[in-house]
């Protein structure tokens, strides 16, 4: 999609973080903006902001755990804008511990948003936009962790790389009927944005009376520091998603230096061996993680 100007854009997780600046750049290009989030009041002021610099935009309160949900924000994006060009599957939030620790409700929330979320947005937007006819795009926002499987962040690498699978599929579902629809899978490693403090937005039917497990809470302290480390923000990585959708570019790998880690993974697939600890290539944080 060479020309943003005019089209469609709706985005979920819109009141923060990733979410926020593709709907800033959004507006900057001439876009239409249909927001989502299920934090009202951030919501507002991310509309109010982008209507005082011109821009047409509407925001719904959106849980995308629930279909109905996503389905209305569809409905209500048609009748305010009568098309969708470009679907943002980007709310998502996280979980740490180890595996075995993880509780039902971690894993309800968790999959519920990062995976269920994604499934929801593709069956509400993906058939009215073949309907359109036109050109297309759809951005899922996964992780480095859809394509590495970190220790203590079970639940959120699984609900990520499940993100990873359904895109590839879509990618490929969609070439094959010749849908003039693009994809593309944005998989970022740390970067400053609020999901370090996604436990703000858990519903209160899926909190637990228990406290935290001692590998919980070092799993959130780990990811505090790494979070408010990253030397990459949420505008670039915007700009850098932004230039994927023009170039019909699948894949966005925010941090590069993580390839060798990658790479190291699906040598470990090939040459059918034991597992590599994810942190090879950073040989301070593996130790940590032990």
């Amino acid at each position: 999609m060479r020309v943003l100007t005019g089209k469609v854009a709706v985005i979920t997780g819109a009141a923060s973080g990733f979410g926020r600046e593709f709907a800033r750049l959004g507006a900057s290009l001439g876009m239409r903006l249909a927001l989502a989030d299920v934090e009202s009041d951030a919501l507002a002021r991310v509309v109010d902001e982008l209507r005082a610099q011109g821009a047409e935009v509407f925001g719904e309160t959106v849980d995308v755990r629930r279909g109905e949900a996503v389905e209305r924000l569809a409905e209500r994006t048609l009748e305010r804008f009568g098309a969708a060009h470009v679907l943002f599957n980007n709310a998502g939030v996280g979980a740490g511990g180890l595996l075995w620790e993880a509780t039902e409700h971690d894993w309800q929330w968790v999959l519920g948003v990062n995976l269920w979320g994604v499934i929801h947005g593709v069956r509400s937007f993906v058939p009215r936009m073949l309907a359109q006819g036109d050109e297309c795009h759809v951005v899922n926002t996964a992780s480095v962790a859809g394509l590495l499987a970190p220790q203590r962040m079970g639940v959120y690498n699984v609900s990520k790389h499940a993100v990873v699978a359904l895109s590839e599929t879509l990618y490929q579902d969609l070439r094959l009927v010749g849908a003039p629809i693009g994809v593309t899978l944005l998989c970022p490693a740390y970067v400053p944005t609020g999901i370090a403090n996604s436990e703000r937005n858990r519903p209160d039917e899926l909190r637990d009376d228990a406290p935290p497990t001692e590998s919980m809470l070092e799993a959130q302290r780990a990811m505090e520091k790494a979070v408010s480390s990253g030397r990459i923000g949420a505008e670039q990585v915007a700009r850098m998603t932004f230039d994927a959708i023009r170039e019909n570019r699948f894949y966005v790998i925010t941090h590069p230096n993580i390839l060798p880690s990658v790479e190291l993974r699906l040598q470990d697939v090939l040459m059918q061996r034991n597992p590599s600890d994810p942190y090879t290539y950073k040989p301070g944080v593996a130790q940590h993680a032990r």
